[in-house]
């Protein structure tokens, strides 16, 4: 495989940011994702679909343990395959990922391994975080940890008053790359720079971005990242992947230690030997026992996807669709986040006012009326905090953002809003 994949299922020339064409295919049709022949999927931001090729790996490892083909070394391969994949996704080395069960694991992992003291703090904005990036550090206030929660500017992370909030007793800075309500893009390096002046550990939760958006650990001076194989790594739900920087893994004390964490020869692999043990100097000191082998058995199979296409080109179309999205509902009249029209664009478009309703409603009418109207033409979507949500990937078209605009049309000119 040598690139993207059209409808069609032939490899077409690699995208690029530069020159995008006027009518956007999907990246990858019908033939790898058949979710696109049943409905209009535009929710990759809320739970994940899976690829023929990762269906295809899950069913290979179920084979591998029903007819016994299956051993450690076929196991490890797979594992170390995946782990290298995400690394590169995301400019990494393989020794600095660790393999853990979720975002809130790998979270929980870090904000754990922190030697805290009374009176040291937290910098985050919480009312753009999901509770997974909340609650562990709402936990540690008993230890003496302050949450120095910083506001919103126009529903966006603002890096310059993150930045004015760290002092001398902030131990970690922890935002999300892309929020998931209203769905802006947070500038990382910005506050990657400021972090790494200060010897501030930097922590991003990168579930709303990895595998769609452009991300390195390197230029953004990321200290941990966290994010699941799910959703945008198009891979299984109950996995994910912690980034963790080794200069800062050798100063955290995981709370857990266990056989993946430890230095011991393979020929001592299920035996002490010695209760003098020596814990690895990399990020995988943060893993706890075995594995999901099926779901990485299945990210990796998604990586490759991912890889083959490249990442710039699935950012460029995502980019270029969620844009004639929001304008459209724009010329509708409806209401879009000004911010979503710069730099803090991502592939999530949301539609209304933020806080207005709930996970799963909205107090307005008119969104409410045309997320029916979207349900009762199988348009896959979410509503979060109010706003209508939708998100793309590689598998999405022009044809889709079409669709969304002719429904929403429909519910605007019945209603004559």
């Amino acid at each position: 495989m040598t690139g993207p994949i059209t409808t069609a299922g032939t490899v077409s020339r690699q995208g690029s940011p530069e020159g995008a064409p006027a009518h956007r295919e999907r990246l990858c049709g019908a033939s790898e994702f058949p979710v696109v022949e049943r409905c209009t999927y535009l929710s990759i931001c809320d739970s994940t679909v899976l690829s023929n090729r990762v269906r295809h790996a899950v069913d290979e490892f179920l084979d591998h343990v029903m007819y016994w083909r299956e051993t450690r070394a076929v196991r490890e391969y797979r594992v170390d395959g995946a782990r290298d994949k995400f690394a590169r996704l995301v400019g990494a080395s393989a020794t600095d990922i660790a393999i853990v069960k979720n975002v809130s694991e790998g979270i929980n992992a870090i904000a754990t391994a922190i030697p805290w003291r009374a009176g040291d703090n937290v910098v985050l904005c919480a009312s753009l975080e999901h509770p997974n990036n909340v609650l562990p550090w709402v936990h540690l206030r008993r230890l003496g940890v302050e949450m120095r929660v910083v506001e919103p500017v126009e529903g966006a992370i603002e890096p310059d008053a993150i930045i004015a909030a760290i002092d001398g007793r902030t131990r970690v800075v922890t935002c999300s790359s892309v929020t998931f309500a209203p769905g802006l893009r947070t500038d990382l390096g910005a506050i990657g720079r400021a972090c790494r002046s200060r010897d501030v550990l930097f922590l991003v939760d990168a579930v709303q971005s990895a595998g769609i958006l452009s991300i390195d650990v390197s230029s953004d001076q990321i200290d941990a990242l966290v994010t699941s194989t799910a959703k945008g790594l198009l891979g299984m739900y109950g996995c994910g992947f912690l980034y963790c920087r080794r200069e800062w893994a050798e100063r955290l004390t995981p709370t857990y230690l266990s056989r993946p964490a430890v230095e011991l020869p393979p020929e001592r692999y299920s035996e002490m030997g010695s209760l003098d043990v020596t814990m690895r100097g990399d990020a995988r000191r943060f893993e706890v026992g075995a594995v999901d082998y099926a779901s990485c058995y299945a990210v990796d199979a998604s990586l490759a996807l991912l890889g083959d296409i490249g990442v710039p080109a699935i950012e460029a179309h995502v980019l270029a669709l969620a844009g004639r999205l929001r304008t459209g509902m724009v010329d509708l009249g409806l209401d879009v986040p000004s911010r979503a029209f710069g730099s803090e664009a991502s592939h999530i478009v949301t539609v209304g006012r933020l806080g207005a309703g709930g996970h799963g409603t909205a107090t307005d009418p008119l969104l409410a009326s045309l997320s029916e109207h979207l349900n009762a033409h199988n348009v896959v979507h979410t509503i979060r905090r109010g706003m209508l949500r939708f998100a793309f990937h590689l598998f999405n078209s022009d044809e889709d953002v079409n669709r969304v605009l002719g429904l929403a049309r429909e519910v605007v000119s019945r209603t004559g809003a």
